[in-house]
């Protein structure tokens, strides 16, 4: 939820938000509205109140006809406090449900544009020329099911479309990226988490999975209860309602969960191979901080990603996304885009956003400091996305025999495997 004050005081630099994110301008008019509402509603209740409270004192001391009058007056202005609480409680349901509408406010300097503008600032290693070294390129499927890692027929046949089996080598690879990604993250100083998969509508709502993002959302309605998309939801939602001592800040964890998602928008694209698909396993990094420390932060988030894809050896892009295709959270998102030899594109790999004080106002997650409790920003960024990480390690590294090289930085979690080799 975004700062009511700055509605209240530059309501302006919510419409350029709102404009920016191609949403609508007019509902910050709406919501001045029911701001005005909901304050009016107050106004009239507190007077109502207090002339209530005057009254009662009053009628200790009178007698005769005054009391009774002050007796009349007073059962008259409970009726009136008690409807007014019902207009506050109305009107303050409202507000919160129109605030709820925003998304957050978009950082100045945030490129312009929707999800088919794609802002390229960096470009790090160069992709295989294949064809010079005589190799005819294979899609990580093919090359998955030559050496035993990924199994979808079977996949579909226990579970449906867009599932899959990780086998022999599939299965290796993840355990082995699992292992480099706890190590880096220990070594950047992160506390490592297993969370639930499962939470409450509270934390789906509270991190902003309910809104735009609702239909790729699994729901378990005989529980009420949510299969999370991704670990930053239990992560975010871990410290809800509580104060956060600064001293303590940033607090760094680093996050080990299933991630399910619907993909009800992506119907027909990406359906060969493990590249989009219902389950998948993560690592997320998630921050607590400062408000004032977030853009830093946010930086360093990227940095770590670029660092973990940079190790594997895999081509890759950095992207600033743009305005409208932020989310509803992310004030600003950076992605990284691996290379796909098989599609001779750069696909989407990693995220990290940049929440502020979006997530914690909506969580009530704050910090204290010498000035009281405010707000904190939250911030999140993937480690690794197993099921894609995969995908390039597999592409990325095949050879004309149809085996894959194993990255140098995960044979000494293989027990020094260098190859997987054909399984025929």
């Amino acid at each position: 939820m975004i700062d009511p004050k700055v509605l209240r005081t530059d309501p302006d630099r919510l419409r350029r938000s709102q404009q920016a994110r191609g949403e609508s301008v007019a509902l910050v008019d709406t919501a001045i509205e029911a701001d005005e509402a909901r304050r009016a509603a107050i106004g009239a209740f507190e007077s109502a109140r207090a002339e209530q409270k005057s009254l009662g004192s009053q009628v200790a001391r009178a007698k005769g006809d005054e009391k009774a009058a002050l007796l009349a007056r007073t059962k008259e202005l409970s009726g009136q406090v008690k409807a007014r609480q019902l207009q506050v409680d109305a009107a303050e349901a409202r507000f919160d449900e129109v605030m709820k509408s925003f998304g957050n406010i978009v950082i100045d300097g945030v490129p312009t544009g929707g999800e088919d503008d794609l802002y390229v600032i960096d470009t790090i290693g160069s992709p295989r020329d294949f064809e010079a070294e005589g190799i005819t390129v294979r899609d990580h499927l093919e090359i998955g099911e030559i050496i035993g890692a990924i199994d979808m027929e079977r996949g579909a046949k226990v579970s449906g479309s867009r599932f899959y089996f990780l086998t022999g080598p599939g299965a290796l690879l993840e355990f082995a990226l699992m292992q480099h990604a706890l190590t880096k993250a220990l070594e950047w100083g992160f506390q490592p988490m297993i969370p639930p998969a499962l939470v409450k509508p509270s934390a789906m709502e509270g991190t902003g999975f309910l809104g735009q993002a609702a239909e790729d959302v699994y729901r378990l309605e005989r529980d009420d209860l949510y299969l999370v998309g991704t670990a930053e939801v239990p992560l975010a939602a871990y410290h809800s309602d509580e104060i956060l001592d600064a001293a303590k800040l940033p607090i760094r964890y680093a996050g080990f969960s299933p991630a399910y998602r619907r993909e009800a928008g992506s119907y027909g694209k990406d359906t060969r191979g493990i590249f989009r698909v219902h389950w998948f396993d993560k690592f997320e990094m998630f921050v607590y901080c400062r408000p004032e420390d977030a853009e830093a932060e946010h930086e360093r988030l990227l940095g770590y990603e670029k660092e973990f894809i940079g190790s594997l050896g895999i081509p890759f892009e950095v992207l600033d996304v743009a305005s409208g295709d932020l989310g509803l959270s992310a004030a600003r998102k950076y992605d990284c885009y691996g290379w796909v030899p098989s599609q001779q594109r750069y696909r989407e790999i990693t995220s990290t956003s940049n929440c502020t004080e979006f997530q914690a106002r909506r969580l009530g997650i704050r910090y204290r400091d010498e000035k009281g409790p405010k707000p904190a920003a939250t911030l999140n960024g993937t480690l690794c996305a197993m099921a894609r990480m995969i995908l390039m390690i597999l592409e990325n590294f095949q050879n004309a025999d149809g085996s894959v090289t194993v990255p140098e930085v995960l044979r000494g979690y293989l027990g020094g495997r260098e190859v997987f080799e054909p399984i025929g």
